[in-house]
């Protein structure tokens, strides 16, 4: 078929704090931050991905540093469009022609509005046509988890902006649920228990820091500690403090527990036949949450089951995506939704 040389199929994982990019017969060749720096005088998008987080905190009034998506959904339409043309564009910037297919991974809990938008924006962007997969169903797919089976798997997919709670069999979700308590809620708990316990001002990227270097789930042999700098709230000067582990662990604990509690009525909810397979196949854990120190020896305490935070954990759901792409007519079943493709005149 004429189309077939000059097709692209790419799966996507539309992060609310990271996007990751997959081409078929390539692999994952993108992975940056969902970024972009806007300037609000002319309304041109001056840095995406990478550049754009290079400017968080540091660029000038006029220059905002925008996140297209809040909660996993669409918050700025053009900025998200601008988003996917970018991706776009990395994957085949030199052709005269493209013809792309993508894949892109959703929240379970979008609306059909939100999940419309979601296409709009691909295929405005240039996409010659947009699936969804469900998030859950997708991470399960990276994870190599037998979702085809006639069998449980449990998933906890802890992203950005949202924690994806799904129990799936036989290739679709069973019974889900989508928390608004994820990486940035951990991070905004970190800047408020700093300011309020130190009376110091930090940023998202120093409260990033302190969680993934001393952060943890659960109280640890080791004690950890780390000095940070912010602005001292009395005299508006910089000043240095000494965070300790313990801190942080206190800080994210009430969402950590709202986690663990969203587990607990997912399972409690499960069909009695499948919680059974969940007490033996356990829980699978994946995103940039599952990789706090302690969070699998929490959930596994707390729930009485088996968890695991599986291989490659940060990219599960765009490399299940891209398992669609290798296939999208064989793999069908799993999508969420898609349109026809938009006219292309040849």
């Amino acid at each position: 078929m004429f189309l077939d040389y000059f097709r692209k199929d790419i799966g996507i994982d539309l992060g609310t704090a990271n996007s990751l990019v997959y081409i078929k017969d390539r692999g994952i060749i993108l992975n940056e931050p969902s970024l972009t720096a806007v300037n609000n005088k002319t309304g041109q998008i001056l840095a995406i991905g990478e550049e754009a987080k290079k400017m968080v905190g540091r660029a000038p009034a006029h220059i905002s540093i925008i996140r297209p998506l809040i909660n996993g959904v669409i918050s700025d339409f053009e900025i998200t469009k601008e988003l996917f043309r970018h991706f776009l564009k990395k994957v085949d910037n030199n052709r005269f022609f493209n013809y792309s297919r993508v894949v892109i991974g959703v929240p379970t809990n979008l609306t059909e509005v939100e999940r419309k938008s979601v296409e709009d924006a691909a295929l405005l962007a240039g996409a010659a046509r947009a699936y969804l997969v469900e998030e859950p169903v997708a991470a399960a797919l990276g994870a190599r988890l037998p979702v085809d089976e006639p069998t449980a798997s449990m998933i906890v997919d802890m992203g950005g902006g949202t924690t994806e709670i799904a129990v799936i069999s036989m290739g679709g979700v069973v019974i889900s649920q989508s928390l608004k308590i994820a990486g940035d809620k951990l991070n905004d708990d970190i800047i408020k228990f700093v300011r309020d316990e130190f009376k110091l001002m930090i940023g998202e990227p120093t409260a990033e820091e302190l969680k993934m270097k001393i952060g943890s789930a659960i109280a640890m042999d080791e004690k950890l500690e780390l000095p940070i700098r912010g602005r001292d709230m009395a005299t508006g000067l910089p000043r240095e403090v000494v965070v300790k582990g313990g801190h942080i662990r206190m800080a994210i604990n009430r969402s950590l527990r709202s986690v663990v509690e969203a587990i607990k009525e997912t399972i409690e909810k499960a069909p009695p036949e499948l919680v059974g397979d969940i007490l033996k196949n356990g829980v699978f854990l994946c995103g940039g949450g599952s990789l706090l120190k302690g969070m699998s020896n929490l959930i596994q305490r707390e729930i009485a089951v088996e968890a695991t935070v599986v291989d490659d954990a940060l990219t599960c759901v765009v490399r299940g995506a891209g398992i669609i792409t290798d296939d999208i007519d064989k793999h069908s079943r799993f999508l969420a939704g898609s349109l026809k493709p938009m006219e292309i005149n040849i």
